[in-house]
């Protein structure tokens, strides 16, 4: 457009500092079975996005995995819904079990080319406007069925789609004894991960009974994520480690814990990467709570230490998409002075408001030369070296006791200021 010779011109210029929101990170997705569920709310291989309390949803919803998994992430809420995606998946068939689950468990995988399974989850984004953050594939992680040996072929499907997503995934692992979880444990290595040892049991309403049922216990453990986001303003940078988890009627095994002895069952899973649920115990005071269930765990199935606690992992995901975000306002413009100042100070001041809001420890933003060279520049390549630290779970106290000799000191003074030295007269 002309400028008028005679009137009012405005510009917005494109290099001032710029602000972002955040992205919404406690977004749920699942893709399981339901083979009773109506085909016309829920066809097969399509992302179906509804909110979780929805009762036109959950009616046509069946009785398979999918509806005990959003009655499980209900039953965290407090009566709030989540914002859920729902891939449902068609049983395989087969003339064995075996064969079924494998059927089954294949059709859940996917397949790139045609969208289905896993690959439809992914593709939520583009067909319901919504990037699942928290992924569940409930009912079908648990089982090995090559042996203890050979990863679930779900579990090592779903890092390729969790890193794409940005999303973690909490993975039910064999939950019938120690040594079957820590195994499942040992066929893993990715952040994304959270493997879980044991499973739920609650109660469903069969025909006219209330019939107490073994279930799977991640579904509820996503719901604690969407707790606390939503506890926090939306930022998935706090724990869920030492949260109650609700409508459980009992669990599948009990597990022993001892908040001071780490020879026990529970202590023996966290310690090689294995969340739990443990049952509080009113008469023993080393146990983590009075009553009720507690879910206590803070590290994924990353092999590194650097990223093993999970929600670092959430906390830095955000902070990248919000860091993507305040970039992508500035690319394709020309590299000034003034443009990249703008730049890095929109993310410097982006990240000093986490520090404020105690989410970030603190942080440090490095422009240098060294990884500025210049052809790089010439060629619209800026590197930007970004130090992060976020606060690490608090899992472990230690009380030093030693004996303290000042205080019998201050005692015996006292003793002799009030009655050290007593005598009486005959007057």
């Amino acid at each position: 457009m002309t400028a008028p010779y005679f009137g009012y011109d405005t510009s917005r210029p494109k290099d001032d500092i710029v602000a972002t929101s955040g992205a919404d990170f406690s977004k749920v997705g699942y893709c399981s079975t339901s083979d009773d569920a109506d085909p016309a709310v829920f066809p097969p291989d399509e992302p179906v996005r509804f909110t979780s309390t929805d009762p036109t949803y959950l009616a046509k919803l069946g009785t398979g995995y999918l509806a005990d998994a959003v009655r499980g992430l209900n039953a965290q809420l407090g009566g709030y819904g989540a914002d859920l995606t729902v891939v449902r998946v068609p049983e395989g068939a087969g003339a064995t079990a075996a064969a079924r689950l494998a059927a089954t468990m294949a059709r859940i995988i996917g397949s790139a080319g045609s969208q289905t399974g896993l690959y439809a989850l992914r593709a939520a984004t583009q067909h319901v406007k919504m990037t699942p953050r928290l992924i569940g594939v409930p009912g079908y992680t648990a089982q090995q069925p090559d042996g203890l040996l050979v990863a679930n072929p779900i579990v090592a499907a779903l890092p390729e789609h969790l890193e794409a997503l940005r999303a973690v995934s909490v993975v039910d692992v064999a939950a019938g004894t120690k040594e079957a979880a820590i195994a499942a444990r040992e066929t893993m290595s990715s952040q994304r991960l959270i493997p879980l040892g044991v499973a739920a049991r609650v109660y469903e309403t069969i025909g006219n009974q209330s019939t107490l049922v073994t279930r799977p216990m991640s579904p509820r453990i996503l719901g604690l994520f969407v707790r606390q986001d939503n506890n926090h303003e939306g930022k998935p940078f706090e724990p869920i480690a030492n949260l109650p988890v609700l409508g459980l009627a009992d669990l599948s095994r009990p597990i022993a814990f001892s908040m001071i002895d780490g020879a026990v069952e529970g202590q023996v899973l966290l310690a090689q990467d294995v969340s739990v649920v443990v049952r509080g115990e009113s008469a023993n005071v080393d146990a983590i709570a009075d009553g009720g269930f507690v879910f206590i765990g803070t590290e994924s199935a990353e092999t590194s230490e650097l990223w093993s606690q999970f929600h670092q992992v959430r906390g830095q995901d955000y902070l990248d998409v919000k860091m993507q975000k305040i970039t992508r306002e500035y690319l394709g413009g020309r590299i000034t002075p003034r443009r990249v100042e703008a730049w890095l100070k929109s993310l410097g001041f982006m990240l000093e408001a986490h520090v404020n809001a105690e989410d970030l420890l603190g942080y440090k933003l490095d422009f240098r030369r060294a990884v500025n060279s210049t052809d790089e520049v010439r060629m619209g390549h800026l590197t930007v070296e970004s130090y992060i630290e976020q606060a690490a779970v608090f899992r472990r106290a230690t009380n030093i006791v030693r004996r303290y000799r000042p205080a019998v000191d201050a005692t015996i003074d006292a003793i002799i200021a009030r009655a050290g030295s007593q005598s009486a007269t005959i007057v």
